[in-house]
């Protein structure tokens, strides 16, 4: 399963040609993506129209939309922060520490564009579409 980042579908929407967006877009339809459902309020505030926001909702909420936090997540995003901090990194949003957290134990791919997840891909096991990021 590929989750898919807000870094991402805020580029797509947008439509910022991005590696990222072009990887999306491609994948839509083709493989089983998933959004987390931070993501989807991520995304989803961002829409200014009404119009455009359904148009979104409604492509968002047909994929799998994942419950990212729960107490056990939330634990070990606690300890993934940690970790990466007593190695001099520190993520600058707790939301990201989530988000990677929730696709290394459930074994998700995550598709990003946001710096913050590639300390969780070089130290922690997160696997991303891009697997040089």
């Amino acid at each position: 399963m590929i989750l898919v980042d807000s870094s991402v579908w805020i580029d797509y929407f947008r439509g910022t040609a991005t590696r990222e967006a072009e990887k999306l877009d491609v994948l839509l339809g083709a493989e089983p993506l998933a959004t987390g459902d931070l993501i989807l309020t991520e995304v989803l505030q961002g829409f200014a129209s009404d119009r455009e926001f359904n148009q979104a909702k409604k492509l968002l909420t047909s994929l799998l939309v994942v419950g990212l936090v729960g107490q056990d997540i939330a634990i070990k995003a606690a300890r993934n922060f940690r970790a990466l901090r007593a190695r001099g990194i520190t993520v600058r949003k707790t939301i990201d520490t989530l988000i990677a957290t929730r696709c290394i134990e459930s074994d998700y791919t995550l598709l990003f564009s946001d710096r913050d997840f590639d300390p969780f891909v070089r130290h922690l096991g997160l696997r991303s579409v891009f697997p040089e990021s």
